[in-house]
């Protein structure tokens, strides 16, 4: 499990690879939800997406060896862009395996930001178990999208963020929604 700690090391380890997203409020949701709705504008990220507070923990996280081996993961695209991102800025070899349903300007996406790409199969599954035999075969470092606690502590940094945006979010936040 996850803990506060966790989050806290990945928010000081992660700094310099995010961006500190902003709260934004919206009016246009304040008046579906009928109150203050804020949302977390994560689409800020240099990859578009939340999920390269992950992929930067993780990666960050790994030993020099198993960075030196590279790294490989299956996705249908915003963690693989993350990888990718990732890996490049750091100098680590990535492979993102993706299905051959993924759309082929998130594969060149993906390509653009350094990484080899492994298009094998018609779902993710297949993908998944691409990517399996890739890290076997390669001896490559897994970076998995979900269930890794690294993965789950640098997405957790957004909550962080928003903590220090708006300390009362603690004492109300059943009356402050976040997206």
């Amino acid at each position: 499990m996850t803990d506060i700690a966790a989050i806290e090391a990945a928010a000081l380890r992660l700094a310099p690879m995010v961006r500190r997203t902003p709260l934004l409020w919206s009016d246009t949701l304040d008046g579906i939800a009928g109150r203050r709705v804020l949302v977390k504008a994560e689409c800020l990220q240099h990859t578009g997406a939340f999920k390269v507070r992950g992929a930067a923990n993780k990666i960050l996280s790994l030993s020099e060896a198993e960075k030196a081996r590279g790294v490989v993961t299956f996705s249908t695209g915003n963690h693989g862009k993350a990888v990718a991102y990732v890996a490049g800025r750091t100098g680590v070899r990535a492979v993102v395996c993706l299905s051959e349903h993924v759309p082929a300007y998130r594969a060149e996406m993906i390509r653009a930001l350094g990484a080899e790409l492994s298009i094998q199969g018609h779902s993710q599954d297949e993908a998944e178990a691409n990517y399996r035999r890739l890290a076997a075969e390669r001896g490559l470092t897994p970076v998995v999208p979900f269930d890794d606690p690294h993965i789950v502590a640098g997405q957790g940094t957004i909550a962080l963020e928003i903590l220090e945006a708006l300390p009362e979010f603690r004492r109300h936040a059943d009356d402050i929604p976040v997206i």
